[in-house]
């Protein structure tokens, strides 16, 4: 029996807009679902996502949309971690995160040997990105 554990991000009503643009940055399948469609919701909450999956070379990354009626909370005390020694791969993936964000820690050698960096995409969500024995 296989167990996964992936993030599943909450969105104030910006989850496809979100998942598209991480979509564009990590490629992939995305599929998506919204209130109306599953006969949920009423007005501007049928158009929102109930379910958005992006899955993309063993990333899989889930979203919603907040349903009206539950308080919205943005996203704190975490941050989604990107790892491992495909040094062009992961600086695609910095980059792409980067447009829009606001970068906590540069994407820079760390003292631990690896590049490594935080940021905070334009949606509010933290990254961090470690890249194994990447070079300066």
């Amino acid at each position: 029996m296989a167990v996964t554990l992936n993030p599943y991000v909450s969105f104030d009503g910006n989850a496809r807009e979100a998942l598209e643009f991480y979509h564009s940055v990590f490629g992939g399948e995305l599929n998506t679902s919204t209130f109306g469609e599953f006969g949920q919701g009423e007005g501007s909450e049928a158009g929102k996502l109930m379910h958005g999956q992006l899955t993309a070379d063993g990333l899989t990354l889930m979203a919603a949309d907040t349903p009206n009626g539950v308080e919205y909370q943005r996203p704190a005390g975490f941050s989604i971690s990107l790892s491992g020694d495909d040094d062009a791969t992961l600086r695609g993936y910095w980059q792409g995160l980067s447009e829009g964000a606001t970068i906590v820690e540069p994407l820079e050698i760390a003292p631990w040997g690896d590049a490594f960096g935080i940021l905070v995409d334009r949606f509010g969500v933290g990254w961090m990105v470690n890249i194994a024995g990447a070079a300066a």
